[in-house]
């Protein structure tokens, strides 16, 4: 079993930074994919971002490309998610995934205000 504890989250501004990260109570480095889903009030949980152990491969939404990044040390058993020029349409809980074995975090909330 993995416990996830996301952090990171909190209020900042349009066009502000926040980086979240994800801690896993175990390794990582034999789970193949680590992922940042998000939830906003009303609507479905969607997928935001995702990294593969072998080779690093990315995944990304194509409403964050370009604008956010995900990356993993699986030395640290974390996984980050690096989120630049933040709109409000960005505002949500967002979640860590892995699979497999598919398992969620706790969620941390990301508010992004004028």
């Amino acid at each position: 079993q993995v416990q996830l504890v996301e952090s990171g989250g909190g209020l900042v501004q349009i066009g502000g930074s926040l980086r979240l990260s994800c801690a896993a109570s175990r390794s990582i480095f034999s789970i193949n994919i680590m992922a940042w889903y998000r939830q906003a009030p009303g609507k479905q949980r969607e997928l935001v971002a995702a990294i593969t152990s072998r080779d690093s491969t990315t995944n990304y939404a194509d409403s964050v490309k370009g604008r956010f990044t995900i990356s993993r040390d699986n030395a640290k058993n974390t996984v980050y998610l690096q989120m630049n020029s933040l709109k409000p349409e960005d505002t949500a809980v967002y979640y860590c995934y892995t699979a497999p074995p598919a398992y969620w975090g706790q969620g941390t909330q990301v508010t992004v205000s004028s």
